[in-house]
């Protein structure tokens, strides 16, 4: 009995041993297993994100900066408002949330920087750009195939600055674009970092360095996203910026077709007078003409005394080639709208005189470029020839307008606000 006790008993033991043994070959098993699976897992992810980082550089945006990058660009910037820190600070800011200095301020700190060597612009129209030489013969190199980098500052009004670093490998460029603010206590700080590379660009012969930057696309968004830029490099003479701040800037290339159609002193039937007053009336009084002063449509003799002010044409053809209200003696004015305007690029585009011509006549013919940064990025879609008379109180008339080498079929025809018929 006590045999077979002892033979019951040590059987229990070798059972409990053989499962503990089991138990832990189970447990060990388990946790090879696991680490095997965490190691995959890890594998998996690292190959995920090296797969990622791989996507990104073929989608060009949104690229990783370098911390040396990022360090520089802050130095940079810190360094560059604090030369214009005095001027920042005594300046004019006004009451508004959103400080906007004047043109005056801007010019002094676009001066200041200029001293120590920066190519350095301003947002302002027709800027030009200091020390430009830096940057036109870095892109002359870039078209050799030479690898380099520049720095380019731009003023901004709220006495804030950007800094674009262009860098060429000899066969991609890269842009990595920074701004800096100043804060609520003035001190300057970066508020915004980026590297994006560039899908093509090209320096024209009129100045003009034109690029396309890598942006997101269709299907990855549901609208365009536009990455053209350009940049003014080589400067307009004063007289040139002069003659488009004073006779084209204000007329653009929508609304009106002044600059945007062939006319001249015999052929003036088709020029939109309803649609021209309100950029004549903003170049003369250097407001925006307001509507709501004229509910029942603009007064005859006011419309036609600024119309003939502009162009030598008669009361008597303004009201035969415009919409005019006999009734009621006055001209029809509507807002340019989706109702009656279906925007283009084209008329987006900026007015550039790049020649100034002295006629025998003494009439002067301005060459205009029609300068356009929106997605078809060109600086001349256009050119056209402007010819005006100047009188001696410093007033002048425009006599014509003649687009050279059939430009006119470049363009969208021309959407008249209101039918003349």
């Amino acid at each position: 009995m006590f045999m077979k006790k002892c033979s019951l008993l040590i059987m229990i033991l070798l059972i409990g041993c053989l499962l503990c043994a089991c138990e832990k070959h189970d447990v060990a098993s388990d946790r090879q297993f696991a680490e095997g699976k965490e190691e995959v897992a890890s594998a998996e992810e690292a190959k995920s994100e090296k797969q990622e980082a791989a996507e990104q550089w073929e989608k060009g945006y949104d690229l990783p900066v370098d911390e040396q990058e990022r360090e520089e660009a802050e130095s940079d910037c810190k360094k560059v408002m604090g030369l214009i820190s005095d001027i920042y600070h005594r300046a004019d800011k006004g009451d508004a949330s959103n400080v906007v200095l004047n043109d005056e301020t801007i010019h002094e700190m676009q001066d200041r920087i200029k001293e120590k060597g920066y190519p350095v612009t301003a947002m302002e129209t027709y800027s030009n750009m200091e020390n430009y030489e830096k940057v036109d013969n870095f892109l002359k190199e870039c078209l050799k195939g030479k690898s380099g980098s520049v720095v380019v500052y731009e003023l901004h009004s709220d006495g804030g600055i950007g800094r674009d670093k262009f860098i060429f490998d000899g066969e991609n460029m890269y842009l990595i674009g920074a701004s800096a603010t100043w804060n609520m206590k003035d001190a300057p700080g970066l508020s915004y970092i980026s590297y994006t590379r560039i899908k093509e660009w090209k320096y024209t012969d009129k100045g003009w360095f034109c690029y396309e930057l890598c942006v997101p696309e269709p299907p990855e968004v549901t609208e365009i996203v536009d990455g053209s830029c350009l940049v003014r490099i080589k400067p307009l003479t004063k007289e040139q910026r002069e003659m488009s701040e004073k006779c084209v800037q204000g007329l653009g290339y929508q609304g009106n077709n002044l600059l945007c159609s062939n006319w001249d002193t015999d052929h003036m039937e088709k020029l939109d007078y309803n649609g021209m007053y309100e950029y004549l009336y903003a170049m003369k009084h250097q407001k925006a003409f307001d509507a709501e002063d004229y509910p029942n449509g603009i007064p005859k003799e006011e419309f036609e005394s600024l119309i003939m002010e502009y162009l030598p044409v008669t009361a008597e053809q303004i009201q035969e080639y415009a919409v005019f209200d006999e009734k009621n003696q006055t001209y029809v004015w509507v807002r340019l709208g989706c109702l009656n305007y279906a925007p283009t690029f084209f008329g987006t585009s900026l007015p550039e005189v790049i020649d100034i011509k002295e006629n025998e006549d003494g009439t002067v013919t301005l060459t205009v470029d029609a300068v356009c940064d929106m997605v078809i990025c060109d600086d001349a879609v256009i050119t056209h020839e402007l010819t005006v008379k100047f009188a001696d109180d410093g007033s002048f008339q425009y006599l014509g307008n003649k687009i050279l080498d059939d430009g006119i079929k470049e363009i969208p025809d021309y959407q008249y606000r209101i039918n003349v018929n």
